[in-house]
């Protein structure tokens, strides 16, 4: 199954003074990989910009601007037309023996590492234990994530951008950031090579051809068993038609949207917004 879909994603920053000049970072560009192809996509500004263009360290394709004209509100609007399929089938590739050879540490190390939103913690690490037991590790990542989405509660506002997994999880409350550095802790600790996605979903299967519907800025994991596999936590469901993915990293500081550094500006507010249109 396909589906090409239309992303439009706005991020507005509004300060309270004016800012002399800001040094900005957008990952706002879906890539094409075996799940997706991107067919067209843009970035526009408000004020307009000079944007210098690259793909970063994971992967992720980075678009870099300095606004150096004195402003009180800064817009970032990324406009994307995807073709997105369902995901790879999760499959038994690899067993624990193997999963934990020199060789599969050695490639992985920086997707088995904690890191400062996804720490290992006793705590984590023992319910991970717990309810993955006996299995194999494509079916443990299965079962870490159906654990985590039966005791976590979806709930706007109980967390916020700098919470880590442990904090999140001892409030057994968070948003889709939280899922996923908390179900990216637990997998890592049991040795299995897990990364952050960075990317949209489209909510509403049923929604019309040509009709824009409010999209979400969503997060979600992809693990390795053999083969890297998209799984949704927040859901607690494998990735699909739906999703687009932007990018994958450590966690979330290394795909955040939208993040840079101001000179001026006060206190500043942030609104934003994703509509998403299924085209195909």
């Amino acid at each position: 199954m396909t589906a090409r879909l239309r992303v439009v994603h706005t991020t507005g920053f509004t300060y309270t003074s004016p800012v002399a000049s800001s040094y900005n970072e957008a990952r706002l560009t879906p890539r094409t990989d075996s799940h997706q192809n991107v067919v067209a996509s843009h970035i526009d500004t408000s004020p307009p910009v000079h944007q210098f263009r690259y793909t970063d360290y994971w992967g992720t394709f980075v678009t870099a601007f300095d606004v150096h004209t004195p402003h009180d509100r800064l817009e970032v609007t990324g406009t994307t037309v995807v073709e997105t399929a369902d995901a790879v089938p999760r499959t038994d590739a690899i067993d624990w023996t193997a999963l934990h050879a020199d060789t599969v540490a050695g490639d992985f190390d920086e997707m088995l590492a904690a890191t400062d939103y996804t720490p290992f913690t006793d705590d984590l690490a023992d319910f991970a234990r717990g309810v993955t037991s006996g299995l194999t590790p494509a079916d443990a990542v299965v079962a870490v994530v159906a654990a985590v989405h039966d005791k976590m509660t979806y709930c706007p506002g109980s967390t916020g951008v700098y919470t880590t997994a442990p904090d999140a999880w001892d409030r057994r409350a968070g948003v889709c950031q939280d899922y996923a550095h908390i179900t990216l802790s637990m997998i890592r600790s049991l040795g299995i090579p897990a990364r952050y996605v960075s990317g949209y979903l489209l909510p509403r299967s049923d929604s019309e051809i040509g009709e824009a519907v409010d999209g979400e800025s969503h997060a979600w994991i992809e693990t390795w068993t053999g083969q890297w596999c998209g799984i949704d936590p927040t859901n607690a469901i494998e990735i699909g038609t739906n999703h687009v993915v932007v990018g994958t990293g450590r966690d979330y500081a290394d795909v955040t949207p939208v993040k840079g550094i101001v000179t001026g500006g006060g206190s500043s507010g942030l609104d934003v917004s994703v509509r998403m249109t299924r085209l195909a």
